[in-house]
């Protein structure tokens, strides 16, 4: 049975997590949620209320750009796209990730 992430977990790295998403190209809001689905083996199960505040905070901060568009079954999606300072901020981003989550290796190892 898969696990969905705990809430407290997601707010703080879903916004990095849908960018990286869309880093391998234009997606629609379900294609997101999907991907992110397969990606983590069921691990990550984003609802539609975490995931489109978030993308409405994305296209706020310029991060990613929205059209509308038809889905593979014929019906209207907006389909988001990452923009240059979406590309920017997924690099910075991924680094502060990736020294958070070594920090936190090493009190688990450590303490």
């Amino acid at each position: 049975m898969a696990r969905a992430v705990p809430p407290d977990l997601l707010p703080g790295t879903l916004d990095l997590l849908i960018l990286r998403v869309l880093a391998t190209g234009s997606m629609h809001g379900y294609g997101i949620a999907q991907r992110l689905k397969q990606v983590s083996g069921d691990v990550l199960q984003v609802g539609e209320s975490s995931l489109y505040p978030a993308l409405q905070r994305l296209l706020l901060n310029g991060d990613v750009d929205a059209e509308w568009g038809a889905s593979d079954n014929n019906r209207r999606a907006r389909y988001y796209t990452l923009t240059r300072a979406g590309r920017r901020r997924l690099a910075a981003e991924r680094v502060q990730f990736d020294q958070m989550i070594q920090a936190i290796r090493l009190v688990l190892d450590r303490a």
